[in-house]
């Protein structure tokens, strides 16, 4: 029963063979004759593929030899090495789709399309090498050579698979027309993100600021650690991220505290009119002179003012100066600078005044119940 059974199977799936294979050539197919012929061909073209792969080893081991080892691991020589193999598989398919009977038209369509391939391959890897030398060279930011890198790797791409399209006839001019209306299409339908990207690009190039800047942007203070195409990412100083769209970053004002390296701090302090501003400052300027955190280099030694002249104060104003890498806690460093402030002031006797309120009543016999038992020789007046 089951032999029948597969023998049934295997005479219904070389009719099936049969009948398509006749459909193909036009004639019948002799079983025998076919398989020594595919045997055959079989044959020939693992010859070839050995061929192709014994000329490439004995070409590589060659170049080996001649240059050394230490050189041999270089990049250049791994690329020469990838085109190498590159041409030698190349050259075997082509043997081997001749050997199956491809047309010498398709043939050559193939050979110059592959060599097209090797073409924009050697000339997206120069461009490359030219665009990190310059990145280097130049020190722009690492963000917009992976930019231009993308943007080139995609019209490298698409120019090649339309120039390999067409080396089978396919019409050029309808492709390319068929991409410009889809990307018309995607650029109706994703405004928001092109805007968006476009943003990313102009601040890529402008730079405003770069990663590790201390900056506000939007109302929002924060450190710069990302700064993608579509979005810049911010860490507050109580480790919360915001993603602000570049779209709103590239028109809105933009602080920027690192740019240009220390960065100063003023302090308010307000002293009593009765009080000497000199004397109040030559208590203040120890505390800043020996604070670790404030900078004293020339230009930027701690300075203690007279601002203004207050209600009830004479405001002071403390000015000192910060390196760049304690913007992360700046405000730690300017509550630990006032505290000490307010202890040297304290300690010296120096009166730091608040407001008073003052309040005179004229006439309250209303009050009066209130206010003998507690003061009755001002009552009795």
């Amino acid at each position: 029963m089951a032999e029948s059974f597969t023998a049934a199977v295997a005479e219904q799936l070389r009719r099936n063979l049969g009948d398509a294979l006749l459909a193909v050539t036009g004639e019948d197919v002799e079983w025998g004759e076919f398989a020594a012929q595919l045997l055959s061909q079989l044959l020939i073209s693992i010859l070839y593929l050995a061929l192709f792969i014994g000329a490439y080893l004995l070409l590589t081991g060659t170049i080996r030899l001649v240059i050394g080892k230490q050189r041999a691991q270089q990049p250049s020589f791994l690329q020469v090495r990838s085109g190498a193999r590159y041409l030698a598989g190349l050259g075997a398919l082509l043997v081997i789709l001749a050997q199956f009977g491809a047309s010498p038209e398709f043939l050559k369509a193939m050979a110059r399309a592959g060599l097209m391939v090797l073409g924009f391959f050697v000339a997206w890897m120069i461009v490359g090498r030219l665009m990190r030398e310059g990145v280097t060279r130049y020190r722009l930011d690492p963000s917009i050579r992976q930019l231009v890198e993308n943007l080139f790797s995609v019209l490298a791409g698409t120019l090649a698979l339309v120039t390999v399209l067409a080396q089978f006839g396919f019409d050029v001019l309808s492709i390319i027309a068929g991409l410009g209306i889809v990307g018309i299409a995607v650029g109706f339908a994703a405004q928001s993100t092109l805007s968006n990207f476009i943003a990313g690009i102009t601040l890529l190039i402008e730079r405003p600021f770069r990663i590790g800047d201390w900056v506000t942007i939007n109302g929002q203070d924060g450190k710069v650690v990302k700064i993608a195409l579509r979005t810049t990412w911010l860490r507050t100083r109580d480790n919360i991220f915001a993603m602000i769209p570049n779209d709103s970053v590239a028109s809105s004002d933009i602080i920027n505290y690192s740019a240009e390296g220390a960065t100063r701090l003023n302090i308010p302090v307000g002293i009593a009119y009765k009080e000497s501003a000199k004397a109040a400052r030559e208590v203040l300027m120890p505390v800043l002179l020996g604070h670790p955190e404030v900078l004293q280099a020339a230009g930027m030694e701690p300075r203690v003012l007279l601002k203004s002249l207050g209600d009830s104060s004479m405001n002071l104003e403390v000015k000192v100066w910060i390196t760049p890498d304690n913007l992360d806690v700046q405000p730690r460093i300017m509550a630990n600078i006032l505290e000490q402030m307010k202890e040297a002031l304290d300690a010296a006797g120096i009166e730091i005044p608040f407001p008073h309120l003052q309040l005179f009543i004229d006439d309250a016999k209303g009050l009066k119940p209130i206010v003998e038992p507690l003061y009755p020789k001002l009552a009795a007046k």
